[in-house]
Formats: structure tokens, sequence, C-alpha cells
């Protein structure tokens, strides 16, 4: 292909420079023609026109006496101009009276019987001119003569010319090809040849070599800065395929992890009916490990949130004492599951910045989270909060595996994991530390790695501007928290039978009435007779789903008061938009926390 390629590129460029060249000569040279063959005839017309006027003078006198052997005398001098075939001049009566012809010549046309108007004219390849002879303003005859006229034999001449000319250009076009074919082709040529060796090895680390700094050497600068792009583009899209890789291979690792401690549990459950001890730290593993599975799947819907631009973080100015707290509660069981000791360091004087408690204190937690995980069991962790003239500074430290330089910034990449080795058996999804940066992006916050190397610990700042307006009053549900819920009467419809039963075991175990539905069509005729105060309701369910579900409890008179929450596995903003639309109330994503139910049963 690339031997077609070279051929049709130099046959091209060889037939347009030929091409130009003998259009060019052509065209030129048809014009000189024609101008030569109207210069001819100018040219031997003004000669035949001055050889009669010269002849008209010296005829004139013998005209004048009738002398007609003067008059023939005078003509002979014609012999001299072996182009003129015969002469003739005429009495002012237009009477021949004198003749000439040359000898030898061809015969020629008799001589008109009386002369024409003055001028000429080309007839048979010959010139016949007319000239009046006139002395003293008296016309005294006509001179009449005939010439040889031959542009042919003139343009055969001209032609031989200008094909040795013709010959020499194309020899010099042809010697001008060639350059060219150096200059242009052979550049051209390289980069095809580059380009068909990266399709055939993929190898984007091949360039083409610039010979010019012309034009064509800037075709050649843009090809190579191609395909350097397409080699960064490719590399990025195979570290973005290496990493999807590596994350599905984790996330099915983490997944898998919590599952077995789970069915142990439940195992361990049906054997020890009769120990409550043992029972006691079966339901304990059970809650940390779903508690797992629980961050896993948060972090995951909350990157997917941020990324689409539909996360939506609550500000108010508050306590970041409170936020410390609420993270160090959170992350302490992991923590002193590894028997690591954690040290608090929080000034006594309130630290206020405009945020989100909740989300901080998620960035806070994952931090520690984080760092405990990455340092050895028995180790150190700390976490320290200060405040500069404008920034409140919160400091995450620990003496476990530390950082290498290049990994000071990729750490906060999606799906990065600093240590990927088998022997670390909680590495985590690598989204937690990118989940935390953008959270405190969207506080105007920024956060930063810090450390002295591989095996020196680590540290991370996160850097907070100061609010300036004064500390948010403490939600009046919080003071209610352990206010005994009156009892109510609860709907609950889902077709996860397991989900439905247990959690409507939970709810009765506290006091509730309630009924359990496990499809669409089951949950408004049990509506219809039991008329309750909130309905949990399953979107997905068969017959009729719970968005029509939810239309209907709004459209009956009976049931209109009813406090509806969506229990779904969807939870990004367009769902909650469309169960709002529908006329929920609340909306929980699965697996649901048994807290935020008893918030919402006690909120209404």
């Amino acid at each position: 292909m690339l031997g077609s390629i070279h051929r049709s590129v130099r046959r091209k460029v060889m037939v347009l420079v030929l091409a130009t060249t003998v259009s060019a000569l052509a065209l030129s040279a048809a014009g000189l023609v024609v101008y030569d063959l109207r210069a001819y005839e100018r040219q031997t017309s003004a000669d035949m026109e001055a050889t009669a006027e010269v002849l008209a003078r010296s005829s004139a006198a013998a005209l004048s006496f009738n002398d007609r052997r003067t008059a023939a005398n005078d003509l002979k001098v014609l012999r001299a101009r072996s182009e003129v075939l015969a002469a003739g001049l005429y009495t002012s009566g237009g009477e021949l009276f004198a003749t000439y012809e040359k000898a030898g010549a061809p015969p020629v046309f008799q001589f008109p019987v009386h002369p024409g108007a003055d001028g000429y004219r080309i007839e048979d390849n010959q010139l016949v001119l007319f000239r009046r002879v006139v002395e003293q303003g008296e016309p005294l005859g006509t001179m009449y003569l005939r010439a040889v006229y031959a542009p042919w034999d003139r343009l055969r001449d001209y032609l031989g010319i200008l094909g040795v000319v013709m010959i020499a250009s194309l020899g010099l076009a042809a010697f001008l090809s060639g350059w060219l074919q150096r200059a242009v082709t052979e550049p051209i040529l390289e980069v095809a040849r580059v380009a068909r060796e990266v399709i055939t090895q993929r190898d984007y680390s091949l360039r083409a070599r610039k010979t010019t700094d012309d034009e064509i050497g800037q075709l050649v600068d843009a090809f190579n800065g191609l395909l350097a792009e397409a080699g960064r583009r490719a590399e990025a899209l195979r570290e973005a395929d290496r990493r999807k890789d590596e994350f599905l291979a984790t996330l099915a690792h983490e997944l898998r992890n919590p599952l077995a401690p789970l069915r142990n549990a439940l195992q361990i459950l049906r054997m020890a009916e009769n120990d409550p001890a043992m029972t006691r730290k079966a339901r304990d593993m059970m809650e940390r490990q779903l508690q797992h599975m629980v961050r896993l799947v948060d972090d995951l819907l909350d990157v997917s949130r941020i990324t689409t631009g539909k996360l939506a973080i609550r500000k108010s100015v508050i306590d970041l004492q409170a936020v410390v707290r609420d993270a160090v509660e959170t992350a302490r069981p992991f923590i002193e599951s590894r028997r690591q000791a954690l040290e608090v360091q929080v000034p006594s004087e309130h630290i206020s910045v405009e945020g989100d408690r909740t989300r901080l204190a998620q960035v806070v937690g994952n931090l520690l989270h984080n760092a405990a995980k990455y340092t050895e069991p028995g180790g150190h962790l700390s976490i320290r909060l200060e405040r500069t003239e404008r920034d409140a500074l919160i400091h995450v430290r620990d003496d476990g595996i530390g950082l290498a330089p290049q990994s000071l910034i990729s750490i906060f990449d999606m799906f990065v994991q600093v240590d990927r080795s088998l022997e670390r058996a909680q590495a985590g999804l690598g989204v937690g530390l990118s989940l935390a940066r953008q959270l405190v992006n969207l506080h105007g916050g920024t956060i930063e790695a810090r450390s002295d190397g591989v095996g020196q610990g680590s540290e991370f700042v996160v850097q907070l501007p100061l609010a300036g307006g004064p500390l948010q009053a403490a939600d009046a549900l919080a003071a209610e928290a352990e206010a005994r819920i009156p009892s109510r009467r609860i709907l609950l419809a889902d077709d996860n039978v397991d989900f439905a039963n247990s959690l409507a075991a939970l709810l009765s175990a506290q006091g509730h009435v309630v009924r359990v539905a496990h499809d669409g069509a089951e949950a408004l005729n049990t509506a219809a007779r039991f008329n309750p105060d909130f309905a949990f309701l399953d979107i997905g369910m068969p017959k009729v789903h719970g968005y029509e579900v939810a239309r209907r409890f709004r459209e009956q008179a009976g049931l209109s008061d009813c406090v509806l929450v969506a229990v779904t596995g969807w939870g990004q903003e367009d769902d909650r938009r469309r169960a709002r639309e529908a006329g929920f109330d609340r909306h929980l994503v699965k697996p649901v926390d048994p807290d935020d139910i008893e918030a919402i049963l006690k909120s209404y």
C-alpha cells in the first residue's frame, strides 16, 4: 500500500509539473504564433506598399509622357525583389500601360482588366496590392503588385524553434519535478510511513523526520504533535482501563469481605439461641459488617453525585469542635478494633466555619479511617484542630506506611490506592480521599497530603475559611431524640419479603401497629382498610409501582394526610425529585438505618 502511495504521489507531482509546463508553453507558443502571423502580414503589406509607392513615383513621368518603354524599364527593378511575382501599371483611364513578370516563376493569374481599389488582399498564398499614382494632386494611374505570401514556411520555422525550446523546458521541468519530489513528496511519504507504523505497531513514540522549516515542516510538526497527543490520550485510556479493572476487582473483594462474617453470624445465631453473650457478639459483628457495606455504597453514591453536580450541601455556621467529635465517634470503633491509640487535640474556644456538619464530619471520618487502615495495629494516630488568622486547620496524622513523593498528589485521584499488597486486608475502593477532596472543595477549602517518605507516616491537612456569623442554634429535633415515640399505624410495602417482614418485626417490637404488603395493588387495598399514619413504600413493586401508589394515596380523602416515605435502592437527585413530584414526604435509600426511620416517626 505504501508503495502504491509512493508511486501515486510521485506520478501526480510529475504530471502536475509537466502538465503545468506544457500548458504554459503551449499557451505562450499559441500567443506568439498568432502575434507573429499578424506581424508577418503587417510587415509584408507595408513592404509591398512602400515598393508600390517608390515605383509609382518613378513611373509618374512615363505615364505623363505616355512612354511605355520607360515604364517597363522602371518595373524591371523588381527583379531584385524575388518575392514579387508580377507588377503592372495602369493609366488613369484603367488601361494596362506596362507589365512585369518574374522570370521562371510559376504561372500567375491573368492581369486584372481594370485596377481595383487602393489596398491589399490575400489570394491563394499571394498578396495582391493596388496603389494610385498621383502627381501634384492629379491621378495619373494605378500600380499593381502581386507577391508571394508564405506565412506557413515562416510558421514551420518558428514551430521548430518552439519545439527546441519546449524540449529544453520539459527537461528543466523534469529536473524541477525531481527536486519537488524530494522537497514535497518525501516528507509526505515519511508522514505516511510513520502513520502506517503507528497503526500496525500501536507505538505512539514514533516521529516523522523533519527536513525543512517551511509549510511542509509545519505539517510534519503538526503530525508529530498529533502523535504526541494521541500517545498521551492512549496512555490515559490504558491507565483508566487499568484502574477500572483494579476497581472492579477491589469492589468485588470489598463487598465479599463483609458477606462472609454476616453469613457466619447468621449461623452462630442459629446455633447459640440460648447463649446471650454469643448472640450479642454475633449481632455486633453483623452490625459492623453491615455498616462497612453501607459505607462503601454511600461513598460511591456521593462520588457519583459530586461528579454529576447533584450533591447538595446544607451550609450553616457550625462549630468545628462538634465536627471533630462526630468524626471521632464514627471512626473510634474501627481504630479500637486495630488496637491503635488516638490523640485528640481540640482548643477550648469555638472555631466556626460555614459548612455542612454531616459532610465535614464525613471528610474527617474518612481521613481518620484511612489513617487507621494504613497504620499497623498498635500504631498511633492524632487529630489536631487549630485556628489561623483567616482559616481553620484540621491535621490528621499517623505513623503508618507513609507516602512516596510522587503519591502526594495522585493519592486524591479516583480509585488510587497507595498500598495494593495482598497482606493489607482492608485496602478499600480508593474513593475515600477523592470524595474528601471534592467535599472540601465544595466548602471553599483545600486538602493537602504530607509525608517524609515511605515508612515515615503521613499527615493530611484540611483548610477551611473561618465564618463571620454566629453559631447555628441546635436543632430542636436533637433535644427530642430521646423522647418516646407514640404508637403509630404503619404500612410497609415491599416485594422483598425478608426486608419487609424484618422491618415490620422491628417496628412492632417498638409498639407500633404494622401491616405488610408485597405489591402495589395489595398496598392500596390494605391502606383503604387500615388507614395508616405512615406508609413506607418501595418504588419498584410489581402490579403498581410506588410512584403510582403515592399518587393514589394523595387522591383519596382518607389517605391524603398519610406520611409517605419512599424506601428504594435509587438515591440520585432525579430519583428524589420524582418521589417529591409523586407526593412522597421523605426519601430513604436502602439499606435503611433504623435510626432514620425512628427520626421520621418522631418528626411528625
